[in-house]
């Protein structure tokens, strides 16, 4: 089990903001930034960053988005460190597998829903907003390719707030990976999971919430429990920004097509279907990433608030 705790991990640089406020106990919103560097085009991805930095001050938390900086694991950038991650498509894509690796060689990475949690964990955060997270991919069943996000939700006590799993991937089987690992799959106003560009998936959750002093005193309870596991918490897209099932799904249909036509593998897929969907949908499938990390944002924000609160 990798508990969060009070003081910070000394291999960690945490900006003076997120040390003062961890250390009186104000709320603090740990942040990706994968999604930076490898989830959106530049100039967008630098800009959405900015943006949902600005929505966690405004729901009064303290925003740490979380990265590798010359091989030290950082928490908390500066606005020119975002910009740097915007556009330098020669940053390091770093999972917990690679953490070791890229402190010891000193540089720089962006750290995916996996290791950014671990990373919170070591700083004493813990709540982490993402946009989706990752799971079992489609054709695991011979590929093996499940994502390490499952694991790492097994293992480290921080609750993420996610618009679900990335609607590329096999929800159904990510849902039953998840029930093995004991992690409770919350829905936040919702009794159906979501799948990240929708609303709906078709597959029910185990557990609801419909507040954030909810969301709060589940994480309470389960830390408190030492139940040893993080949380994932559902939050759907808008009604007014999702895309229709039927509309999306065949997009993927066709991006998954080339996907396997070109050979691309392993951690590389990810990137390259979110890129190929950005296309194919001229420009849709983008907006509604947008528009469900933003409203992660205001939700984990809550949340970060209620928990601080307790």
């Amino acid at each position: 089990m990798t508990a969060a705790v009070t003081t910070p991990h000394p291999m960690l640089a945490v900006a003076p903001q997120v040390r003062e406020a961890l250390a009186a106990g104000r709320p603090v919103v740990a942040l990706e930034s994968t999604i930076i560097s490898h989830g959106m085009p530049y100039p967008q991805n630098v800009a959405m960053a900015r943006e949902v930095e600005q929505i966690v001050r405004d729901g009064g938390a303290v925003p740490a988005t979380i990265a590798i900086l010359d091989g030290r694991p950082t928490v908390g950038l500066s606005d020119e460190q975002l910009e740097m991650f915007g556009q330098d498509t020669g940053i390091r894509k770093v999972s917990v597998r690679d953490l070791a690796h890229v402190v010891a060689t000193g540089v720089h990475g962006a750290t995916t829903v996996a290791s950014t949690m671990r990373i919170a964990a070591l700083a004493g955060i813990r709540l982490f907003v993402t946009g989706g997270l990752g799971g079992v991919h489609q054709g695991a069943e011979s590929s093996m390719d499940v994502s390490a996000d499952l694991t790492e939700l097994s293992r480290t006590e921080v609750a993420v707030v996610s618009a679900g799993v990335k609607s590329i991937l096999d929800i159904g089987r990510t849902l039953e990976v998840l029930e093995t690992l004991e992690v409770p799959v919350v829905g936040y106003g919702t009794d159906e999971f979501p799948s990240f560009f929708s609303r709906s998936s078709g597959l029910a959750v185990p557990m609801r919430v419909d507040t954030p002093e909810e969301a709060a005193r589940l994480m309470r309870a389960s830390f408190d429990l030492g139940v040893g596991t993080g949380i994932s918490i559902a939050n759907p897209v808008p009604a007014e920004d999702e895309m229709a099932r039927d509309d999306i799904d065949g997009v993927i249909a066709r991006a998954l097509a080339e996907c396997a036509e070109q050979g691309v593998t392993g951690k590389d897929i990810t990137p390259f279907l979110l890129g190929r969907l950005v296309e194919l949908s001229e420009g849709r499938s983008l907006e509604t990433n947008l528009a469900l990390v933003r409203n992660n944002a205001r939700v984990g924000t809550a949340i970060a608030v209620a928990f601080a609160a307790l």
